[in-house]
């Protein structure tokens, strides 16, 4: 198999991993701890595809520190960005865009903003969203550096946002759903959206995937509730252990669950499975 390179490879497996409080941890944002993992499926020629509700600004600046060059989902599932050349083939609905194959699922912001608005403004449930938040205020909530904050806030797919005060969430959510938008709930925020989710995204790349490797197996690994959809698609399915493993666990039954969170869980996780598909002579 190829080493980690811009073209992808004749991979027999492909990891699609969630970023915030999996790969990353959810206080420090550090990923040191997994690096003998990484190492590990940049030594096999193993995709390591980010999928993450995260802007494109952002996780192309974690691309860099981590040193990946396969796809990447942002704003959970909005858009999937797929570097140019990467697959022998084109994309489906794919538009180029600066070095990327780029395929839309999501809905143009400005339309999540103002349907957001207006179901607070129907139920009286009062709501902060990214869009009228200050970069300082993101800084705070979102437990990030100031230059991360800026990134965050350059959405396209994707409102993060709070519902303020004691507010029972449910009349505000099914007010979103009857202006035919979605929602979900990651870590730290609410999110409203489209049609999209990580899960559509990660279907479209299996898919991918899959005309070149028709045995592919795949590998998710998630901790919060936005991830469960996406790990239902993949062969083995790894909760990192958070606030919502039990809930996501009973989503998700056939799922293993991390006994570390954060880094340490995506390392142990990703060492057991590589462990795992060398005894079955999947992984050189």
């Amino acid at each position: 198999m190829p080493g980690d390179s811009e073209v992808y490879g004749e991979s027999v497996l492909v990891v699609f991993s969630d970023l915030d409080g999996t790969l990353l941890d959810s206080v420090t944002y550090h990923f040191q701890p997994a690096q003998p993992a990484l190492d590990a499926l940049r030594a096999s020629g193993i995709p390591l595809v980010l999928t993450s509700s995260k802007t494109r600004a952002e996780m192309e600046y974690w691309r860099r520190r981590l040193d990946n060059r396969h796809p990447f989902v942002v704003e959970n599932g909005g858009a999937i960005y797929v570097p140019e050349g990467y697959f022998p083939f084109s994309l489906p609905g794919a538009i180029r865009r600066e070095g990327y194959e780029v395929i839309e699922l999501g809905r143009p912001y400005l339309e999540l903003v103002r349907a957001l608005d207006e179901a607070a403004e129907e139920t009286g449930i009062p709501v902060l969203g990214f869009y009228r938040m200050r970069v300082g205020q993101i800084r705070g909530r979102a437990k990030l550096p100031l230059a991360m904050a800026r990134l965050a806030k350059q959405r396209e797919y994707d409102e993060p946002f709070e519902i303020r005060g004691s507010h029972p969430p449910d009349p505000l959510l099914k007010a979103i759903e009857r202006r035919g938008l979605r929602w979900t709930r990651g870590g730290r925020f609410y999110h409203v959206m489209g049609e999209n989710d990580k899960a559509r995204a990660v279907s479209v790349l299996i898919e991918a995937y899959r005309r070149i490797e028709p045995e592919l197996y795949t590998v998710g690994l998630g901790d919060a509730l936005n991830d469960v959809e996406f790990l239902r698609l993949v062969d083995i399915a790894v909760i990192v252990r958070s606030p919502a493993a039990d809930e996501m666990q009973a989503a998700l039954p056939a799922a293993r669950v991390t006994q570390a969170p954060g880094p340490e869980g995506w390392n142990e996780a990703i060492r057991s499975v590589l462990e795992s598909c060398r005894h079955s002579e999947m992984v050189p």
